[in-house]
């Protein structure tokens, strides 16, 4: 069989909704466009963990500790899923942690910014997770079957982190004045970032078209900004926060609210490593991973133990 032929048959599958499996042929694109596509969705759940871990024992009660502790293990999990998955395209685990470490892999940007008060891990779970599941539930559809299975589990538990942002958000809200001072202003911080997370714009992005043709996304980067966007705002008018935009306002020819133009330099200086905490995480990520180097070493050589007296 051709080449073209092979292409051809594979893009059949696709446009009848067949999932693509390890093992079934695919372009070279394809696979290597999912590796960069699930490695920097698992990168960004294990960066994930650090703002939000730095809270546990800050905690205002053992409620919400246990809520935060319960969340940050989630994400744990998701990282090892997505990891899993992409080991299943024929990437190095271990590579791909190491290009994230140095660099040449990315993580969502939006954990380049410090949480510096309670209420940020509450804006955390309500913005952030809040965009991730804008995102992450067209990719329960993603026409990979090991990334769309992950992605069913994963969904799941984001709504649960959302639903805990939120709550803990409206606590505040309701609270003193100083505590709604508070969430307010956490608004202003994550607010921008949160739309950034969503990508460059169409125009920018380089991998769009492409991923749509082959349904590994099932929407553009700036259809998703737009839902996020005319969703939050009655989410904002529940909890009485303000949005930092004063360009924001419902446009009735288009359906849906007008907003401002995002800084996208900050934006790109972020991505490339320039951001208010990216020195921090990357520093925070290869000590652990050379404090955990003996744990490895560990289960390598029992491993290596066991095998050796099953062949003896």
């Amino acid at each position: 069989m051709t080449q073209a032929e092979q292409e051809r048959r594979f893009q059949e599958k696709i446009e009848k909704e067949i999932k693509i499996e390890p093992n079934d042929w695919m372009p070279d694109e394809y696979r290597q466009t999912l590796i960069r596509q699930i490695s920097q969705h698992a990168h960004s759940e294990i960066v994930g963990m650090l703002p939000e871990g730095n809270w546990i024992t800050r905690a205002p009660n053992l409620r919400r500790k246990a809520v935060l502790l319960a969340k940050v293990q989630d994400e744990a999990g998701h990282g090892l899923y997505l990891y899993s998955a992409a080991e299943t395209l024929g990437a190095d685990r271990e590579q791909l942690i190491d290009d994230m470490h140095t660099g040449k892999a990315k993580y969502s940007s939006i954990f380049n910014y410090p949480a510096l008060t309670w209420a940020d891990i509450g804006t955390i779970g309500w913005l952030v997770d809040g965009a991730a599941i804008m995102n992450q539930v067209a990719l329960c559809r993603t026409s990979y079957g090991p990334y769309a299975r992950a992605m069913v589990k994963i969904c799941k538990e984001e709504s649960f982190h959302q639903r805990q942002g939120y709550e803990s958000l409206m606590k505040l809200c309701n609270g003193t004045p100083q505590q709604k001072a508070m969430a307010q202003d956490a608004m202003n911080r994550f607010w921008w970032p949160a739309l950034m997370m969503f990508g460059p714009s169409d125009a920018e992005s380089t991998h769009s078209d492409q991923s749509i043709k082959w349904k590994i996304k099932r929407f553009t980067n700036d259809e998703l900004r737009q839902s996020f966007v005319d969703a939050s705002v009655s989410q904002a008018e529940i909890l009485g926060l303000t949005i930092p935009d004063p360009n924001l306002k419902w446009n009735e020819a288009r359906g849906h609210y007008d907003f401002s133009e995002i800084n996208w330099d900050e934006f790109w200086q972020v991505v490339k490593g320039n951001g208010p905490c990216n020195k921090e995480r990357i520093a925070a990520r290869l000590k652990a991973k050379e404090d955990g180097l003996w744990v490895r070493e560990a289960a390598n050589a029992f491993a290596k133990k066991r095998a050796m007296k099953k062949s003896a």
